[in-house]
C-alpha cells in the first residue's frame, strides 16, 4: 500500500464549471466526457472509432473561454469543418494567425509554425497519438507552444495505452507531468539485460 501510494500522482483540475446543458447533438455518455473534460481544464479524450470525438472536442471548445486553437491532420480538418456546421458550432479553416477570425480556429499540424500560440487560451490536439509519429522536435514545439495554454485537450481514436512513450507524450502536453518524470516514476530501465 504504502509503495503505490509513492507512485500515486494528483493533477488538479484547472477547468470550469459546465453549463446544465449541452448540445442535444450529443448522447448522454458524451455529455458526461465533454462536463468532465470541461471541469478538468487540460484533458484527454480517448474515444474509439464512431464514438463521437469529434462532436466532443467541437462542444469542448465551444464551451471552454476565450479563442480554440484545433491542430488536426489535413484530411481531418475540413472534415471537422463539415461536422461543425453540421452541429451548428462556428469553426474557421485557417492556414495562418492573419486568418483568424471567430472563436474556433481549425489548422493542420504541419502549419502549427504561422500562428502565434499566446493567441488562444485552449488547445485542441485532433488524432493526438500523431505525437508518436512526429520526430522530437516537432512533438517538443507542440508541447512547447502550449506550455502555458490554461484549456488543453487530447483527442485520439488509437491511444495505444500500452504505449507508455504515447501515454508520456499525453502527459507531457497536458501539463500533467514530463515524459522523462512518469518513465522515471512508473518504470524500471533494466539496462538491456
Amino acid at each position: 500500500g504504502e509503495f503505490l501510494k509513492k507512485k500515486q500522482s494528483v493533477d488538479c483540475p484547472t477547468g470550469i464549471e459546465p453549463p446544465t446543458h449541452l448540445s442535444t447533438h450529443l448522447f448522454d455518455f458524451q455529455v458526461d466526457i465533454v462536463k468532465w473534460a470541461l471541469r478538468r481544464g487540460r484533458a484527454a479524450i480517448w474515444a474509439d472509432c464512431g464514438m463521437g470525438k469529434t462532436a466532443m472536442q467541437l462542444e469542448w471548445a465551444q464551451h471552454v473561454p476565450g479563442k480554440v486553437l484545433i491542430l488536426a491532420p489535413l484530411a481531418v480538418s475540413h472534415q471537422t469543418v463539415k461536422e461543425g456546421e453540421k452541429f451548428g458550432i462556428p469553426l474557421k479553416y485557417a492556414r495562418n494567425q492573419e486568418e483568424v477570425d471567430g472563436k474556433i480556429t481549425i489548422t493542420n499540424y504541419e502549419k502549427l509554425d504561422h500562428f502565434d500560440p499566446s493567441e488562444f487560451n485552449a488547445i485542441v490536439l485532433d488524432e493526438s497519438s500523431i505525437l508518436k509519429s512526429y520526430s522530437g522536435k516537432i512533438r517538443n514545439n507542440i508541447i512547447e507552444s502550449f506550455l502555458n495554454t490554461p484549456f488543453r485537450l487530447a483527442c485520439t481514436a488509437t491511444p495505444a495505452p500500452n504505449d507508455f512513450m504515447e501515454i508520456g507524450n499525453h502527459s507531457e502536453f497536458l501539463g500533467v507531468m514530463s515524459r522523462t518524470e512518469m518513465l522515471a516514476m512508473y518504470f524500471v530501465h533494466d539496462g538491456g539485460d
